[in-house]
């Protein structure tokens, strides 16, 4: 049984494993907004997530992407909360004290906000007829607070959600189009990775969405946002990205014009940008899309594309006038993290490409179904390419297509010869050989023979929806006479973590006798047409293997050591050992490596450092080696996390890199701001004594925060210090 059938059993052993650096390792961010950005802008996004405390840096992956840090909102108790109120209440007086610092302070604090729930806020102006710099300090803090109070949910929906930062993010005009991933480093971690788009076109976003509320059974209408009807519909001009946020009940709506023979496609990212709901049905935000025109008349359908949970709409628009998109959730569910990207535009795009990989070092030719492809090229992987899977692009010179996967392998290859559809009319191939082909009728069924030795083991393995194609394989294997030795309907293929439909088969045959025998391939819905493609290995076994290790970031405390857990995906009966080594680790890192003996698929790893801290994050790469006789087999093991679906199902999500940071647990700011002493005749006299030592602390360090945290004035702060003070039981 694969390794991954069986993670949701061995869930324990996964906690055992990084129980040790829990903390370190939890670094988490939930949901970013907006997902992206057009090249050559610069906007604000908002990152929701837990234990993001003394945020340092954003990082985004590939070249041309910055991000520099805002504002961070850490979720604040009962406490601090009433003080904040407080001081609110007699901030929006007429008449308010503020110390010089603050003022200062808050004269240029400037607070970019182009997504934001508030305005931005006042700048200092030099007309005589401007507000005082004090006037201006004491409005921006007005609204800082409001945003504060603003942002705040007691009772969330997803309490891992709460902590919010603000981030301001460039993006280069020679960026690179397409899939990036976001994460957010602290000075004591490193959060998961979520994926970030860099787009072509113009984007807008609606206001971001607060924290929900947790609904009540029976009661859910109580917890829904209400916004005012006008927010519900946005006017667009196309071609454009749509960003924005479903809550429970909503349905955004999108207003454009629109002429006849335009040629449109309306992609939906959703399920793409968070990819498993762990307390939710299906798993994931399922977005629904509808066109309407403008008489009310829904003119186009989607809710997923192909086995895509992502809607896509094609339409070539019949006449001129006005049309209206909309999107919601299919169970019109919602919550800040059911984020969505809509791009409406006459771009290429591509629906399906033949075939679906091709040979290492050997040119060959693409081609290419969907929309708006008539100026455009499907460029192949370089030259130099190595075997794996590709995400190659159609281009017209402007712009870019989506990007569809393409496999390379050092195998033979030939395409499928019509007519083989049944075993006298069976298309001989000699192995190895990889076999490029596709249903071209409902029914089809392709057939293939081979020569065969008694005792010899054949493998048949098809690739086709890890590959993006719709095609949901059978296959079987009969000997002459026509007597099944061997069959699979579907393969669970745990290295394909974004994948929950494992609708490619694979079997392993030792055949029983010397003689003829037949590959059969068809698809078990009976469907077919150019999009129908698949890529069948027939061949001896080739023993091999793939490599996960999670979490997807090393995060070590102070002169310690963190553990990491990989997980081997064998494949053609692979048995062997497999070495585990990092790539030239870094000064001050070290580790031992380790071992994943015969037939193992779970091994534990340690990283240990000598270093107190690191500035930022290092990029580490783990190696894994084995052998098949005199064959070396060395893979690079794949960072991922372990993610859970709908409550039961664990997949191995992977992710760009393994960044790696050693903190110091002892970390604290530095203190940005000192208050001027507290006068003797301000400390209240007379209060009553009922204040521990440690509950006196406690509420001090809460004034500390606040105060460092440019939330609270000098006047406010050190009257709540005395009065505290003044309380404490002697």
């Amino acid at each position: 049984m694969n390794c991954f059938n069986r993670l949701w059993g061995i869930g324990l052993v996964i906690v055992l494993t990084v129980a040790g650096s829990a903390w370190a390792q939890s670094q988490y961010i939930g949901y970013v907004y907006p997902a992206g950005g057009q090249r050559g802008s610069t906007f604000t996004i908002k990152l929701g997530g837990q234990r993001l405390t003394h945020p340092s840096d954003v990082v985004v992956t590939g070249e041309g992407i910055t991000a520099r840090l805002v504002e961070y909102y850490p979720v604040l108790n009962n406490q601090e909360m009433g003080m904040l109120r407080q001081l609110l209440k007699e901030l929006r007086k007429k008449e308010t004290t503020l110390g010089d610092v603050m003022a200062a302070k808050m004269a240029w604090y400037e607070f970019p906000m182009p997504i934001g729930p508030t305005a931005p806020l006042a700048a200092v102006s030099d007309s005589k007829d401007a507000p005082s710099e004090k006037e201006v300090a004491k409005q921006n803090l007005i609204k800082r607070i409001e945003m504060v109070f603003s942002e705040d949910e007691r009772n969330p929906a997803v309490a891992a959600q709460r902590e919010i930062v603000f981030a301001e993010v460039t993006i280069a005009p020679d960026a690179k189009p397409g899939r990036h991933e976001i994460r957010v480093i602290t000075k004591h971690g490193v959060s998961n990775a979520l994926p970030f788009y860099v787009a072509q076109v113009p984007e807008v976003a609606r206001k971001p969405v607060n924290t929900c509320q947790k609904p009540t059974l029976g009661k859910e209408s109580q917890a829904q946002v209400k916004r005012p009807a006008d927010q519900e519909e946005m006017r667009i001009t196309p071609p454009c990205t749509v960003n924005g946020q479903i809550a429970a009940g909503w349905v955004d709506r999108y207003r454009f014009e629109a002429s006849k023979g335009q040629r449109l496609v309306i992609e939906a990212k959703a399920r793409d940008l968070i990819p498993y709901v762990a307390d939710g049905v299906p798993g994931w935000f399922q977005a629904v899309m509808k066109l309407y025109d403008a008489k009310g008349n829904e003119v186009a359908y989607n809710d997923d594309f192909f086995f895509h949970p992502d809607p896509v709409i094609y339409y070539e628009v019949p006449a001129d006038g006005e049309y209206v998109l909309t999107i919601t959730d299919a169970l019109f569910r919602g919550r800040e993290s059911f984020t969505y990207r809509i791009t409406v535009s006459q771009s290429p795009f591509v629906t399906s490409i033949f075939p679906l990989g091709g040979r290492v070092g050997e040119p060959v030719k693409i081609e290419a179904q969907g929309w708006n492809l008539d100026k455009a090229k499907v460029a192949a992987p370089p030259k130099d390419a190595k075997p794996g899977p590709h995400m190659i692009v159609a281009s017209n010179g402007n712009f870019v297509s989506n990007a569809v996967p393409f496999a390379l392998d050092t195998l033979p290859e030939c395409l499928d010869a019509e007519s083989n559809d049944e075993p006298a009319k069976a298309q001989k191939v000699s192995l190895p050989i990889i076999v490029n082909g596709r249903m071209d009728h409902p029914g089809d069924w392709d057939v293939f023979e081979i020569d065969a030795k008694a005792g010899q083991t054949i493998v048949a393995e098809v690739n086709a929806r890890r590959l993006g194609s719709p095609f949901d394989s059978f296959i079987k294997i009969t000997n002459a006479q026509g007597k099944v030795v061997a069959l699979n309907d579907d393969h669970h293929d745990a290295a394909s973590g974004l994948n929950t439909d494992h609708a490619d088969s694979y079997l392993m045959a030792k055949l029983p006798a010397d003689g003829k025998y037949h590959i059969h391939i068809g698809d078990t819905r009976r469907h077919a047409g150019k999009a129908y493609a698949y890529r069948l290995r027939i061949s001896q076994p080739q023993p091999d293997f793939e490599l996960r290790v999670i979490p997807s970031r090393v995060v070590i405390r102070s002169k310690s050591a963190a553990n990491l857990t990989v997980f081997a995906i064998r494949k053609d009966g692979y048995t062997g050992p497999i070495k585990l080594n990092f790539k030239d680790l870094p000064k001050g890192l070290e580790s031992s490596g380790a071992t994943l003996g015969a037939n193992a698929e779970v091994v534990k790893l340690t990283v240990k450092t000598t270093l107190t801290d690191m500035e930022g994050p290092v990029d580490l790469t783990l190696i894994g080696s084995g052998a098949d006789g005199d064959r070396q087999i060395v893979r690079e093991a794949v960072p991922a996390e372990d993610t859970m679906q709908a409550f039961l199902w664990r997949h191995l999500l992977p992710a760009e890199n393994l960044p790696a940071l050693v903190y110091n647990s002892a970390y604290q700011p530095p203190a940005d701001r000192v208050r001027p002493p507290i006068r003797d005749e301000d400390r209240p006299k007379g209060l009553k004594r009922n204040l521990t030592k440690a509950s006196v602390t406690r509420r001090l360090n809460e004034i500390e925060r606040l105060y460092q945290n440019w939330l609270f004035t000098d006047d406010f702060a050190n009257r709540e210090i005395a009065n505290i003070e003044a309380r404490l039981i002697k």
